[in-house]
């Protein structure tokens, strides 16, 4: 891999836990939007890392973003749906 290359950025599904069993994206972490505030620091210690984060129909993943960049994560974006971000980033879906 170049050093010069960009991180790949951490994929993170805000649905519940249930929903991220159901069907997620290869390689992202469950933190659900009703644990964020808690569990955040812990699961993303990293407040400059690049995340992408996701729900179902992005409604979530919006609200999540504006949660983080409040507590002062710097590179998160909404990917919108699971469907588009493994489109994206070329990973395939994974169910527990």
């Amino acid at each position: 891999m170049d050093a010069m290359q960009a991180p790949q950025p951490t994929l993170v599904d805000v649905r519940s836990a249930a929903e991220y069993a159901s069907g997620h994206v290869d390689g992202a972490v469950n933190l659900p939007l009703d644990r964020l505030a808690n569990d955040a620091l812990a699961l993303l210690p990293d407040k400059s890392a690049p995340l992408v984060l996701y729900c179902v129909s992005g409604a979530r993943s919006a609200m999540a973003l504006q949660w983080l960049q409040q507590m002062g994560y710097t590179r998160a974006s909404n990917g919108l749906s699971a469907g588009a971000v493994a489109l994206q980033t070329g990973r395939g879906i994974r169910r527990l």
